[in-house]
């Protein structure tokens, strides 16, 4: 495994990690510790518990006020109720955890730099306390939150608590849709932005890791790597028992394209725009068990696809029109993130050949 410098590393910590937290330190588990992951890859990230700070009461802005940000620049854009908003890279390169509330229900957003990797779920409703801090640990390089409610650790791209009262708990994963602030717009005009005036002190305009996103070095051990790709080549990944399978983002169509996948009696629909810079897949499998297939539909945004019955979907898998409008596709598991922390999690991946 390659390493930055000391010196590199010693800038990320404290780019990432200062002010703003508790003084609480974070340790390695030790071996009396239970995890469901390899602890030789439960690493200390070095600002310490809640050092890097979790937004918890965010604002948030209208589409025309957010002129902190470019029509280039990524974000995370989610859909709670029929709500949009739209939470750019810049600012939870800093934050990593959002904790969202629309009306009454609760959920976590994350989004892990490191590993390019973004996640919505559902908080319990049987949380008193219904928010999630950064432990300040990583697992392979990724992401590790805490809850307040029980203090279990969650790795976000395990997608369960590893380790706590909680270990073994999935949560319900929502659908993101990750990509430039300008296709996101495009899309749903009357969305909020998380605001940059987040009360703590912050350079949203700096990136703060340096030539990371290009270059092909670490900064924390991970227990698989692959060289088939460049490291920081960022990925759609779609796996569960019967698919290990990434698609590059960039190797999309211009236009929008869609992807009909049939691997071991499991299919799922994959639509991507390498223009548009977005990726997201969908069981092809309805409520009723019928299997549809799926043809795009360009230049209809946030229409992306129309299937042999003559439904169409939008970019979240909701039937906009036809016989199965309300109807929802199930979300794959899946997301995007950078090759190398793909790797680790489902080791030895197909490469989607465009």
């Amino acid at each position: 495994m390659r390493y930055l410098s000391s010196l590199l590393l010693m800038f990320a910590v404290i780019a990432c990690g200062g002010g703003g937290g508790s003084d609480d330190d974070t340790s390695p588990p030790t071996s009396n510790d239970r995890w469901l992951v390899d602890t030789d890859f439960v690493l200390d990230g070095g600002p310490g518990k809640d050092g890097i700070p979790a937004l918890d009461n965010p604002s948030y802005v209208t589409a025309d006020q957010a002129n902190f940000i470019q029509d280039n620049d990524l974000v995370i854009g989610i859909n709670i109720n029929n709500e949009m908003r739209a939470y750019p890279h810049a600012i939870l390169n800093w934050h990593e955890v959002a904790n969202v509330q629309t009306g009454n229900d609760y959920h976590v957003l994350s989004y892990c730099p490191l590993t390019g990797s973004a996640g919505l779920w559902e908080v319990p409703d049987s949380f008193s306390n219904k928010t999630f801090g950064v432990s300040g640990l990583l697992f392979n390089s990724n992401l590790i939150m805490y809850d307040r409610e029980t203090d279990s650790n969650w790795p976000q791209m395990f997608a369960q608590s590893a380790n706590g009262s909680l270990i073994g708990t999935r949560p319900v994963i929502l659908p993101v849709i990750e990509t430039t602030w300008g296709t996101w717009r495009s899309m749903y005009p009357d969305t909020t932005v998380l605001s940059d005036n987040t009360g703590f002190s912050r350079n949203y305009n700096s990136y703060p890791y340096g030539s990371y996103l290009t270059d092909s070095n670490l900064l924390f051990a991970v227990s698989e790597t692959d060289s088939r790709l460049h490291p920081k080549t960022r990925v759609l990944g779609v796996a569960d028992s019967n698919t290990n399978k990434v698609y590059e983002i960039a190797n999309f169509a211009t236009n929008v394209q869609v992807i009909n996948e049939d691997t071991n009696s499991s299919p799922y629909v994959v639509i991507g725009s390498s223009s548009l810079n977005f990726a997201i897949a969908f069981d092809s499998t309805t409520t009723d068990s019928t299997v549809l297939t799926f043809t795009a539909i360009d230049s209809a945004l946030p229409i992306v696809m129309q299937d042999n019955e003559g439904n169409q979907w939008d970019i979240f898998g909701t039937a906009v029109s036809g016989p199965r409008m309300g109807e929802q596709l199930t979300m794959r598991s899946d997301f995007i993130a950078f090759w190398f922390s793909w790797v680790p999690l489902y080791p030895n991946p197909d490469i989607h050949s465009f």
